[in-house]
Parts: C-alpha cells; sequence; structure tokens
C-alpha cells in the first residue's frame, strides 16, 4: 500500500444514505482495514441491432448504459501479523451494517464507495461473500476476507452523461487530494479553470487556495 502524498495512509471507505439522491447526511461508514489490492469495474452497453432487408450484418446503435458492477475483496487480521490487530467479527457485522439492510427505509441502504483518486461510486450491495480463514481453539474468527459486489445506483441521466468521457453536463464529486487546486480541479472537468469562482460558490467555500484534504467537492454541470 502506497501512502497519499500527505504522508497519511487514506483508508477505501463506505458510507451509508437513506435518500436515493443522497441527499441527507452519512449514517454510517465503513473503512477498510487493509485496502484492497485489486479493484474491478464491470460495465454493460446495450445496442439495437439495426439491420436493413437484404444486408448481411448490423448496425449496431447505441442505446444506453446499463449499471455496472463494482467488486471488491476486504481482507480482515485479527492475529496481530499485520502490526494491527482487528476484532474480525465485529469488522464484519459493521461491513453488515453498513452495507445490508435498513428497517428504517426498508431496504438496503444506498451507499458511497470512495479512495483517493477514484472517482466516488454511487451503489447499492448486490452480494457479498465472507469467507473466514483462521480461528481460535474456541471458534473465534481470526482471519476473514469479504468478497462484495456493488451494482452502480446512477440514475440514467447521470449514466447517459458518464458515456459522454467526462461530460461537464454530468455532476461530478471529488475527493481533495495534498496539492490539489480548484482552477486544476476544474481544467480537468469542464475544460476551463476561470470557472473556479463558480464551483467556489455551490460549495461555500470563503477561501478557495487552501483546500482541505480528505474534503468532498461538488462540481455541478456549467456552462462556459
Amino acid at each position: 500500500m502506497i501512502p497519499a502524498a500527505s504522508g497519511r495512509l487514506e483508508k477505501l471507505r463506505i458510507q451509508a444514505f437513506a435518500t436515493p439522491d443522497y441527499s441527507d447526511s452519512a449514517s454510517a461508514e465503513f473503512a477498510a482495514f487493509v485496502n484492497p489490492g485489486e479493484i474491478s469495474l464491470a460495465y454493460e452497453v446495450e445496442y439495437d441491432a439495426a439491420q436493413g432487408s437484404g444486408t448481411t450484418n448490423s448496425r449496431m446503435e447505441f442505446k444506453k448504459m446499463k449499471p455496472g458492477d463494482l467488486t471488491l475483496a476486504f481482507f480482515i487480521d485479527g492475529t496481530g501479523a499485520s502490526g494491527r490487530q482487528a476484532d474480525v467479527q465485529a469488522e464484519v457485522e459493521k461491513f453488515q451494517a453498513v452495507t445490508g439492510y435498513n428497517g428504517d427505509i426498508h431496504r438496503p441502504n444506498y451507499l458511497k464507495v470512495m479512495w483517493g483518486t477514484l472517482q466516488i461510486k454511487r451503489c447499492v450491495l448486490k452480494s457479498a461473500t465472507i469467507v473466514y480463514k483462521l480461528f481460535r481453539p474456541d471458534g473465534v474468527p481470526l482471519r476473514a476476507v469479504i468478497t462484495a459486489v456493488f451494482a452502480d445506483n446512477s440514475d440514467d441521466q447521470t449514466r447517459v452523461a458518464m458515456a459522454q468521457d467526462q461530460s461537464p453536463d454530468l455532476t461530478h464529486r471529488r475527493i481533495v487530494k495534498a496539492g490539489d487546486s480548484l482552477p486544476a480541479l476544474c481544467q480537468k472537468i469542464y475544460g476551463d479553470p476561470r470557472l473556479y469562482l463558480r464551483v467556489a460558490e455551490a460549495n461555500g467555500l470563503d477561501d478557495f487556495r487552501h483546500l482541505a484534504p480528505g474534503r468532498e467537492l461538488y462540481f455541478p454541470p456549467l456552462e462556459k
């Protein structure tokens, strides 16, 4: 695992929300004990096969981007061999509480998965497998691996915009890293660094010159 530029090790985090538009504050959070060594993203594109009469080949007309899957594996170690000792069962239960069924909304939580420079993923848990690897003589688990599959929870409009290669019509959210500047982020997202004042206003920033690492910034659709 490579430390962040600030010298602080960033953990992959999963946050739980009760509303489908994520307008509420996160109700709970799970942080990976050990960051994943691999992240798998699977996407599916849907086409309409338009074929003229008397032809042998069909023309694939783009229809839509289907919700994609994100697959992660979480390793939890309770032996202390990694330098830290976890309560394996407590960590597993915390993962289940954050990603699983919420009785207040009568369905599983809406989730955000975030880590480093990766685009924040809005998703829901699709499936999870928990494998216990090692036990104490009394049956207490000492190691576990959670393999989880998350399904994209973006609305149709967002998925269409995502198909347009970082379209400025898409709402973006970024976690600030050490050294980030608002004009540079605006250049990357909108192709125009001069939009930084409008983004600062949208985020209620009084001092846009000093961005706090770890803060989430909202980049709304803007016209140049």
